[in-house]
């Protein structure tokens, strides 16, 4: 199929994008003391200048003491990592570019790469880094409402520093999404309960901060996923009337556009209907979604890190969504990882150019 869907123009707000085309955000821990370096931000303007619609960053973390669990992730607090930021952004727009940061905390989760330990205390909603599993003390309301007010301060300065979207990563088993997962979160105060709409306060809250800091024309993206990195089978929401009181006080918070990550995007989210996560997003809330998961490869990511190599793969399941309006935009990751001009050579219809994936991808800013 001809890729024109991915080529026509997405406005939101004040966010106007030349394509469909998003860059996922992927973690890469070249930010040595968390202050992204000049390799960081041509890495970046690379993208812009291979014709991505939307640049989302690498997770980068909030004014907490253990917001991340690798020193090599950037902050998105303090002069120097602040200065750091500010050079990508203007080096994206003077490519052409648009970009937001994606404001992350970790959480519980640790990361099996490295042995650095961050500064105490750990923030988790109930002290579990997995069903069952104690790792440190429940969050007090002091350190939820810090939290809160982090997340608040990360977009107001980036904001200031010109970005264009603030994206809010809620997903993958991180610390907003341990307080959506009945599994991690055994709260019995307001931020827990039975339902997933009673676990959504915690989130719902960052965003409304967000929205407070940046105003009310600034788009808000909210990346979510049903499945955690400690359990891949997980489904928070097992219905779509289920998905809907989750979705919707996120929504109403101040969330203008849903980041719905799936590990392959051509799975269906429920029986008896094609449509993914971002396809029943969309449905449910009327919202603007981006979908994602193994778009333009074989193979989907978790297998990078078992060594596999992923080859390009058909782009006409996708186009044909894109086409119906099930979702809005595509966030592309590997691919674009491994090769800054994927969006160009598909827009030109150069796929005999386009390259397979391997693991040394991961280990440099290509």
């Amino acid at each position: 199929m001809a890729a024109d869907a991915l080529f026509r123009p997405f406005t939101h707000k004040s966010l106007t994008l030349k394509n469909r085309i998003v860059m996922a955000p992927m973690t890469r821990s070249f930010s040595p003391g968390g202050v992204p370096t000049p390799d960081v931000a041509a890495y970046y303007r690379r993208r812009a200048e291979g014709d991505v619609g939307l640049i989302l960053s690498e997770g980068t973390v909030v004014k907490r003491p253990s917001a991340k669990n690798d020193p090599n992730v950037p902050d998105f607090h303090g002069e120097q990592a602040l200065a750091g930021w500010k050079r990508v952004i203007d080096e994206v727009h003077a490519a052409g570019g648009k970009m937001g940061p994606q404001l992350w905390h970790v959480g519980s989760a640790r990361n099996p790469m490295t042995t650095w330990v961050a500064p105490p205390p750990v923030d988790a909603p109930s002290g579990l880094s997995s069903p069952g599993k104690k790792f440190t003390e429940p969050m007090t309301d002091e350190a939820i409402a810090d939290t809160i007010a982090a997340f608040g301060q990360a977009a107001a300065d980036a904001k200031r520093l010109g970005f264009d979207v603030i994206e809010i990563h809620g997903a993958h088993g991180y610390l907003i999404d341990q307080f959506f997962w009945s599994g991690t979160n055994v709260r019995t105060d307001v931020y827990g309960g039975a339902t997933i709409a009673e676990r959504a306060r915690f989130g719902a809250e960052v965003v409304k901060s967000i929205r407070a800091a940046v105003g009310k024309d600034m788009a808000i993206i909210l990346r979510l996923s049903q499945w955690k990195q400690q359990d891949f089978a997980v489904k928070l929401a097992q219905t779509p009337k289920e998905m809907e009181s989750w979705l919707t006080p996120l929504v109403e918070a101040g969330t203008d556009i849903l980041h719905c990550s799936q590990r392959r995007f051509w799975e269906p989210e429920f029986e008896g209907s094609e449509l993914n996560f971002a396809g029943w997003a969309k449905k449910l809330t009327g919202k603007p979604t981006i979908t994602v998961g193994s778009v333009g490869l074989s193979g989907e990511f978790t297998a990078a890190f078992r060594g596999e190599s992923s080859k390009p793969a058909s782009l006409d399941n996708l186009l044909r969504r894109l086409e119906r309006e099930e979702f809005d935009l595509v966030a592309v990751g590997r691919a674009l990882l491994s090769d800054a001009q994927w969006a160009r050579k598909v827009r030109e219809d150069r796929h005999d150019e386009l390259q397979d994936f391997h693991k040394e991808a991961l280990a440099k800013l290509a």
